[in-house]
């Protein structure tokens, strides 16, 4: 139990608090907290809409968002009688200025009736173009004068374009200092993502072999079999590289190019995130055409259903040009990773939802064995399973039993569930806790942010201007455009697929 956080009272200001990512992930989330013990003795959670609702009304959507959401099953009423006093409402228009000064009257009351200051945390769990008109009003009604207790929490997109991150930027920037903004990537609050820095820099085995001399290439691979769903009107002007590349795989390549940091403190570990991005080569229209894939999904058939195409999608253009598959060859030009490949790939209606890095050694510098003995002889990998399986597995070879000498690939695995009886904690738990601490490790820094944005505009111009003409290129249940294939195989590799029965 962290005693800072014990002695600190927060106050959560949820705008959206009616919405889905609320249901699904914050209230969950701040639930969890407090079960395990990890929320302060005093906090305070207020949701804010449009909806006109009381304190009970609120209450009572949550407990049922909890009963279908939460990690830790349907709510016990002893739980919940000690959880539901701390949950409020405020109906609010985030348009109107005046409203914001119902929420400073509701803070100053929690806190005079706890008798201490309260950190206070405002969550933007709304549509892009509401986060400046919140910041802005949060301002004018005096609610971001104290930089010590303050904070702004922003989902993602931030920014549309390299363009608007950095007006988003400016914005913030003269409401808040940037210690008190919180830039959230849920992917980075998974707990492999953070074991990966682990795995990397508390073991000795591992640093004589991370780069260049040894790895021949990495992937990065998030794939949904789930389309678009209800979200075509935000992804028809979004995009597979806007929507997961220029932020969450990026930001998993940033974790496994990074230089050692001096220390696990916040800053040393973004600045080296940031050091990573600057040395990625930077795309010209010839190398788009080169290293850049895209590719849209047709009707098809998964897991016995016929499902839609993404132009057949409610709502959507019926000739849209928007990609949901984009497929990258990325450089990251400096001493220790010259030369090597990072492959990334995300799409959506593909044969299975697996987020995994591979990253593959080069072969042995010569065989001793027989073609015979080494038929089924693989170059080593290192594979790390963000999901839907929790590992880290080291691919190597060795003696298949019997008298004769024939090799295998073997698997040499860390499995969470396998080692650790405890459940892990959802990525918004993780990410929740760090913003009480004030501890913005795991969240983006405005000049990491339009680093990742100066990097993929190059592709998203040259995507803008030369519009595809065979879309839609993949059928559901494939594994997406065969110039896909075509990008990883003219290096002479493959995309890498973890096994269904790879817990086996």
């Amino acid at each position: 139990m962290n005693a800072l956080l014990k002695s600190q009272p927060t106050v959560f200001v949820i705008f959206g608090g009616t919405g889905d990512l609320n249901a699904r992930k914050l209230a969950p989330a701040l639930y969890n907290l407090y079960l395990e013990g990890w929320m302060p003795d005093h906090f305070a959670f207020i949701g804010t809409g449009r909806t006109k609702l009381s304190d009970d009304d609120f209450r009572a959507r949550v407990l049922n968002d909890l009963n279908s959401f939460s990690r830790s099953g349907p709510v016990k009423d002893e739980q919940w009688q000690g959880f539901a006093p701390n949950i409020y409402y405020q109906p609010a228009d985030v348009q109107d200025a005046k409203t914001y000064k119902d929420f400073g009257k509701k803070i100053k009351a929690l806190e005079s009736e706890w008798k201490t200051s309260a950190n206070v945390i405002y969550y933007l769990a709304v549509a892009p173009n509401f986060f400046p008109i919140i910041a802005e009003n949060l301002a004018k009604a005096g609610l971001t004068e104290d930089a010590g207790c303050t904070r702004i929490v922003i989902e993602k997109p931030f920014g549309h374009d390299l363009a608007s991150a950095k007006e988003l930027n400016l914005l913030l920037g003269r409401i808040f200092q940037e210690k008190q903004i919180y830039r959230i990537d849920h992917y980075l609050g998974k707990e492999t993502v953070q074991n990966i820095m682990a795995f990397r820099f508390a073991n000795a085995i591992m640093e004589p072999l991370w780069n260049r001399n040894s790895i021949e290439h990495v992937q990065i691979s998030v794939t949904e079999s789930l389309g678009v769903g209800e979200r075509t009107g935000y992804y028809d002007g979004s995009g597979a590289l806007r929507d997961m590349i220029q932020n969450h795989l990026l930001q998993l390549l940033c974790i496994v190019a990074m230089e050692p940091p001096v220390s696990f403190s916040a800053e040393e570990v973004r600045n080296r995130k940031v050091d990573v991005l600057r040395a990625m080569r930077r795309f010209t229209p010839e190398s788009v055409r080169e290293q850049a894939v895209r590719g849209q999904y047709a009707a098809g058939w998964l897991e016995g259903q016929q499902v839609p195409g993404y132009r057949e999608e409610p709502g959507a253009n019926p000739v849209s040009n928007t990609e949901t598959f984009a497929a990258v060859k990325f450089f990251v030009d400096n001493w220790r990773w010259q030369g090597v490949p990072f492959y990334l790939r995300t799409g959506k209606r593909l044969h299975r939802s697996a987020s995994v890095i591979t990253i593959q050694f080069k072969d042995v510098p010569h065989l001793i064995f027989s073609p015979e003995t080494a038929e089924t002889m693989r170059q080593n990998r290192l594979v790390i399973s963000i999901q839907p399986e929790m590992s880290i597995r080291l691919q190597v070879q060795a003696k298949r039993p019997g008298v004769d000498m024939m090799l295998n690939t073997v698997d040499m695995v860390f499995d969470y569930k396998g080692t650790y009886v405890s459940e892990a904690p959802e990525a918004y738990e993780t990410l929740l806790l760090d913003v009480m601490l004030g501890d913005q490790t795991l969240f983006m820094r405005g000049d990491q942010v339009e680093e990742a944005w100066d990097l993929v505009m190059p592709i998203l111009t040259s995507w803008q201007t030369r519009l595809s003409q065979n879309f839609p290129n993949y059928s559901a249940d494939s594994w997406g455009p065969e110039d896909a294939e075509a990008l990883v195989a003219k290096d002479g590799f493959h995309w890498f697929t973890l096994p269904l029965n790879a817990k086996k």
